[in-house]
């Protein structure tokens, strides 16, 4: 077949994994990727970023964008390059990880730092709208704060401390950890000055304390209590951090930080950059602090002038209910976003055998032209309660039951209740493990409007990983496989078929973001969808109460090019 004529969108699919979900290595998927049965499967490929430099969050707390040499070298990149496969790439606009070089000065020259401004210091920022505490950061006015938006309990705070001693606190929306090395016997007599025998029992005493969770401060010394203000010193002198520090977009050090990085993922191969918690990076005493207005679109102009230069698409990612239409205002500004509304409308169509939203939703993609990546599932949860303003909150909630009762586990922000859910789950467990949904699932993905986005365990039907769930809600989607899995995996059904599917959506020239995408009357548990493009027609009926489902392709001479059933 041949490919379909670019317009500077590709809309072929995208296949969607960590660098190391295949084999242990970006080189073992680049195998995987040169396999006969992958021929002609993906144009792209979106990368997540432990492909860096990271520490945190599986490689959303980045030190710097240098390649991460345990997964990936540049000789994998040229490789992918002679495969002629795109990238996605993530570039994270509103951390950095305490560990990156900038924020490593600071704890280092303290004021003195040449970065001292390139992270926000919570007092500077919030002088003169509120009052300073005993604990040494200055607590908001509540009419400021009020509606401020927490990712976390508490005050997005991390306390450093200058090598003077002098404790600061930074602004920290995500992650953050403090540690404080064990005290060893002989370490204290050097620092104290005090017998060998005594130093054991307060080092005993004290990393007892310290394992147990409490902070310096807050240990009992008890009959030892003598020793405490020299000892707490000590530990606050050595404490060591993790997190992800928010950066100040008010400092020229961090607009060029972004265009070394855009020019860098550029130079890697990037097509599509994923602009990730972009919608935290404005801040101003008194807003929300979540995509804030007009503020957060001057940044992604800022962004998307810098992305121009060297050939990058720019999409922005953002979790947001339907009601809010932040999609539609990211359309009409001429970016590409995320459908993430799209899992829960299959699931939920399949549940009630009904095409209603779902021709709804391609509806409205086509009439305010919204250029999207869609997916089914991915490395976070399923995203349910985006679905608010599109679907009922009855529906909603049966669609979490749902998942759940299917193995799933429900993640809401910070124990606050109707913030934001997660459901997180396989997408093919979410479907009860059923290989004739999962495959009626991918065909309607494939005739969706938009760049189909593939989660690597879903091409494998891969099951829930409850022992997983141990590390974290998100990992019970995230189970690495061996190539010899993945070679035996090929053979399945549910996984050629897959494939195939792909690679029609992939090569037939009646896709593509130009093209025309009709929608057929039927009964409402019949989805029939149509492409046409340049005289080629690929023709989609699915019973949503079967879950059986038909294609049919011709090309621009009527000849039949493509069937499933």
């Amino acid at each position: 077949m041949t490919k379909p004529i670019s317009t500077g969108y590709n809309a072929g699919p995208m296949f969607n994994a960590y660098p190391d979900s295949l084999g242990g290595t970006l080189a073992d998927i680049i195998e995987f990727l040169q396999m006969p049965e992958l021929d002609n499967v993906f144009q792209s490929f979106y990368i997540l970023p432990s492909v860096f430099n990271t520490d945190l969050d599986r490689g959303f707390s980045v030190i710097d964008y240098e390649l991460n040499e345990q997964f990936a070298s540049s000789e994998d990149l040229k490789k992918l390059k002679d495969l002629e496969i795109e990238l996605k790439l993530d570039f994270v606009l509103n951390h950095l990880s305490v560990l990156s070089s900038q924020f490593q000065d600071i704890l280092k020259n303290g004021d003195k730092s040449k970065y001292k401004d390139f992270f926000i210091d919570w007092n500077k920022f919030w002088t003169g709208y509120g009052e300073m505490t005993d604990e040494g950061y200055i607590m908001p006015d509540e009419s400021l704060i009020k509606n401020m938006f927490f990712r976390k309990p508490g005050l997005p705070i991390l306390f450093v401390r200058f090598p003077d001693g002098k404790e600061v606190p930074y602004w920290n929306t995500f992650y953050q950890e403090v540690k404080y090395d064990e005290l060893d016997a002989v370490d204290l007599v050097y620092a104290m000055d005090i017998q060998y025998t005594t130093a054991e029992k307060l080092a005993d005493l004290v990393n007892a304390e310290i394992s147990a969770g409490k902070k310096p401060k807050e240990i009992d010394f008890g009959v030892l209590s003598n020793f405490k203000d020299k000892v707490v010193e000590l530990l606050e002198s050595k404490r060591k951090y993790l997190g992800q520090m928010d950066l100040n977009i008010q400092s020229p050090q961090v607009w060029d930080y972004y265009e070394e990085t855009l020019r860098k993922l550029s130079q890697y191969g990037a097509k599509i950059v994923r602009l990730d918690a972009f919608a935290y990076v404005s801040k101003k005493p008194g807003l929300k602090n979540f995509f804030n207005e007009p503020e957060t679109w001057e940044l992604l102009a800022k962004v998307k002038d810098i992305a121009d230069k060297y050939g990058l698409i720019l999409l922005p990612e953002i979790h947001s209910k339907y009601e809010e239409k932040i999609h539609e205002k990211l359309a009409e500004k001429g970016y590409m976003t995320y459908d993430f509304f799209l899992p829960g409308l299959i699931i939920d169509a399949m549940e009630r055998h009904t095409n209603q939203l779902l021709i709804r939703w391609i509806n409205e993609l086509q009439e305010k032209q919204i250029r999207v990546v869609n997916m089914l599932g991915c490395h976070d949860g399923i995203p349910l309660l985006d679905l608010k303003g599109l679907l009922p909150d009855e529906y909603i909630t049966n669609l979490i039951d749902t998942v759940v009762q299917r193995g799933g586990h429900v993640k809401d922000l910070h124990g606050k209740k109707n913030m934001y859910y997660q459901v997180n789950c396989t997408y093919y467990s979410a479907l009860g493990e059923c290989d004739k949904r999962l495959l009626l699932a991918r065909a309607i993905q494939i005739f969706m409007p938009g760049k189909p986005q593939v989660w690597y365990l879903d091409l494998f039907a891969g099951k829930n990983d409850y022992d997983a769930i141990k590390r974290g809600h998100k990992e019970i989607n995230r189970t690495n496989l061996t190539l010899q899995q993945v070679r035996e995996a090929l053979h399945r059904e549910v996984v050629m078929k897959q494939l195939s599917l792909l690679r029609f959506r992939n090569t037939f020239p009646a896709f593509g973001f130009d093209s025309k995408v009709t929608i057929d009357e039927s009964e409402t548990h019949i989805l029939k969808i149509k492409w046409e493009n340049n005289g080629y027609i690929a023709f989609l009926e699915a019973d949503l109460k079967t879950f059986d489902f038909s294609i049919n392709a011709t090309d621009n001479d009527g000849v039949v090019s493509f069937t499933m059933t």
